[in-house]
């Protein structure tokens, strides 16, 4: 049976142990080269000046080995250009010489050498997105109009920029405008009809209670995620006196005011550890430039000493109402790490929806201690609670503090903690489960 065609040859050799060339034969497509001009001259001299060492190599290989060898090499041929070749030497006897079978290589290094440069082209057209990206987040974050991407089919925030936040408090997540009278409600889905439509639609006045009038134009986006729409909206006029939660003349401060000047960390979250609103100390600690970056982000990825993770600090507040001073870690997006107290409660005593933390710089705080609260201050006591009960939860603070600092001497090796606790290891799986501390 024939081989293929691609598998022929393009050229043959019948070398001697001397390595002079006694026969030349080529494919038909190098017919046109004259490779009898070969015969008695020595293999060497026929290739390019920095393959001769490697075929006079070959040559003395197949002499003294009689075995087979396969390298590329840049052939000279007759005509003056060069190709590049992948012999593989064959033993003929121990005095004939040897045969030297050659293919091309040239096209798959062609297409080496354009895979490289399509490669690169890609690298080089993903940096360019990147930049583009990263001007067009700096540029939708310093905008004064709201900007706010809203996925079609369920009217959910996608994306919001950080005077969509600020202004409309709009996150990741939140549904688009919730509470809007009946008649606003009705101009806005005849909007969205027109801009499914059409693409887009010309701008609506939109009366929100606490925000004033607001003008909101929107049109379509369309990627392989899904369809969103993108809504621009830009503030009219303020809200009226009569409409505000709180009278000016009655109440001279402003609560949020307050919250985004203090100087300890405040962050809010829900009960799946979601970001809902942060101040600006908060944003310091986690290194990120701007609230909405952060919005709708979780935070257990801030916390990562073991056994004070996120999780085990909002069942905490669940347990006992509230947490005074724990002693955690707090990694920023950059990678720097900070010694932090945090304090937190719920918006309810019984299942909060939401928990707010306020998080405080150990080294930088002025008053900040040498050591973590008292184990007794950890957790509120209410009013009232009998002595046997005041002491089981003392104990029980003691204990899990304990463990805590033990799981983070260790790294969060358990058989090591164990040994430091003077415990089993079964004893410390009990009693982190107990605990809670068991996926930390």
């Amino acid at each position: 049976m024939n081989e293929p065609t691609h598998f022929a040859p393009d050229i043959t050799l019948a070398v001697d142990g001397e390595g002079v060339i006694r026969t030349a034969v080529s494919a038909e497509a190098l017919a046109d080269e004259t490779l009898e001009d070969w015969r008695g001259l020595r293999w060497a001299d026929t290739v390019a000046s920095e393959a001769v060492e490697q075929v006079a190599n070959a040559v003395e290989f197949a002499r003294r080995e009689g075995e087979s060898s396969c390298f590329t090499v840049n052939q000279r041929l007759p005509s003056g250009r060069e190709l590049v070749l992948e012999y593989t030497t064959v033993k003929l006897g121990r005095k004939d010489g040897f045969i030297a079978i050659g293919k091309s290589v040239q096209a798959v290094a062609d297409l080496k050498s354009r895979l490289a440069l399509v490669q690169k082209e890609r690298e080089q057209d993903y940096w360019k997105l990147r930049e583009i990206e990263t001007r067009y987040r700096a540029l939708l974050d310093a905008s004064q109009e709201a900007v706010v991407l809203v996925r079609v089919g369920n009217l959910r925030v996608v994306e919001a920029n950080a005077a969509a936040t600020k202004s409309l408090r709009l996150f990741p997540g939140a549904e688009f405008l919730p509470d809007l009278t009946d008649r606003d409600r009705r101009t806005l889905d005849a909007l969205l009809e027109t801009v499914r439509m059409r693409g887009r639609a010309p701008s609506i006045a939109l009366h929100l209670v606490e925000n004033g009038l607001w003008s909101l134009r929107a049109s379509t986006l369309t990627s392989e995620a899904g369809a969103f729409y993108l809504f621009q909206m830009a503030l009219l006029a303020e809200p009226e006196p009569s409409a505000r939660s709180v009278d000016r003349e009655c109440a001279p401060f402003s609560l949020d005011a307050f919250i985004r000047r203090l100087p300890e960390g405040f962050v809010v979250l829900d009960r799946d550890g979601v970001v809902r609103l942060a101040n600006h100390t908060f944003l310091d600690l986690v290194q990120v430039g701007v609230e909405s970056a952060i919005i709708g982000k979780n935070a257990k990825v801030w916390f990562t000493r073991p056994g004070t993770g996120l999780r085990v600090l909002l069942n905490l507040v669940e347990q006992h109402g509230l947490v005074r001073s724990l002693r955690t870690t707090l990694e920023g997006d950059l990678g720097a790490c900070a010694d932090v107290e945090i304090s937190a409660v719920g918006d309810q005593d019984d299942r909060p929806s939401y928990f707010a933390l306020i998080v405080r710089d150990v080294v930088s705080h002025v008053g900040s201690r040498e050591h973590a609260a008292p184990f007794t201050t950890l957790f509120g006591s209410p009013s009232g609670t009998s002595l046997e009960t005041a002491v089981r939860t003392s104990v029980e603070a003691v204990e899990r503090q304990r463990l805590v600092d033990a799981l983070a001497r260790s790294g969060g090796n358990r058989t090591s903690a164990a040994k430091t606790l003077g415990i089993s290891r079964q004893s410390l799986h009990t009693k982190l489960k107990k605990y809670r501390l068991q996926d930390n």
